[in-house]
């Protein structure tokens, strides 16, 4: 009988398997592995440098997260968002950051809104230029900038897990309709409520700002409402 794993040896295992997720992860996010295929387990741990054990365990563990989905019998598949799919996680990623939005209007600090303010003038001269390269990055270091200032871990895990399911649903939507201008001004929007202390404001402003982005996104949308 095999002798179970000292609390070292675990944590080790637990290390290991985490750090093959996020490059798995990454493989995925990237576009490297295509949505409907397998991960393959020998390909994978020969890529990475691990045993196959690992990588196993790294992908159920991706499945768990919604990034990939496990047939019986046959393996770990990277997961296909299709469009009614992203609809749903657009729903609730705007109650999500909508309920940030409110949480931080109660508890901000002066501190924290010039740092948001100051996000918005890099992404309005990227905006303006229809630079998408750089203001989508400047776009995800707000967002996380907003999030973190919560001081909610459990609000940012949630988040940031439908931010990466959306990733499998691949779109330049903000490019739709003038969207980099609109969605920094949207991004203003979020700030001056979060700076008037009105938790209800800042949850609209928040909460709209995700369903237009979903407007921009989802072609089908509008006609859902």
């Amino acid at each position: 009988m095999k002798s179970p794993l000292s609390p070292i040896e675990l944590l080790r295992t637990q290390s290991l398997t985490s750090v093959v997720k996020a490059e798995i992860e990454k493989l995925i996010l990237d576009g490297e592995l295509k949505p409907g295929e397998r991960l393959n387990e020998m390909m994978l741990s020969a890529r990475l440098g691990v045993s196959r054990g690992p990588v196993r365990e790294a992908c159920r563990a991706l499945a768990e997260a919604g990034l990939a989905y496990i047939i019986p019998n046959r393996g770990v598949f990277v997961r296909s968002l299709s469009e009614e799919d992203a609809a749903e996680v657009y729903e609730v990623r705007a109650g999500v950051f909508g309920y940030a939005g409110m949480l931080l209007a109660e508890r901000v600090t002066d501190e924290q809104i010039a740092r948001l303010r100051e996000l918005l003038t890099p992404m309005d001269e990227a905006a303006s230029r229809g630079d998408f390269d750089r203001y989508y990055p400047l776009n995800l270091e707000f967002h996380d900038a907003l999030l973190k200032a919560t001081g909610n871990q459990t609000l940012m895990r949630t988040y940031h897990g439908l931010v990466r399911e959306l990733h499998l649903f691949r779109t330049r939507g903000l490019l739709q309709g003038g969207g980099l201008e609109v969605s920094n001004k949207e991004h203003r929007e979020i700030v001056d409520a979060i700076a008037s202390r009105d938790p209800i404001r800042a949850f609209q402003a928040a909460a709209g700002h995700v369903r237009s982005a979903r407007h921009r996104a989802l072609p089908g949308a509008r006609a859902d409402d």
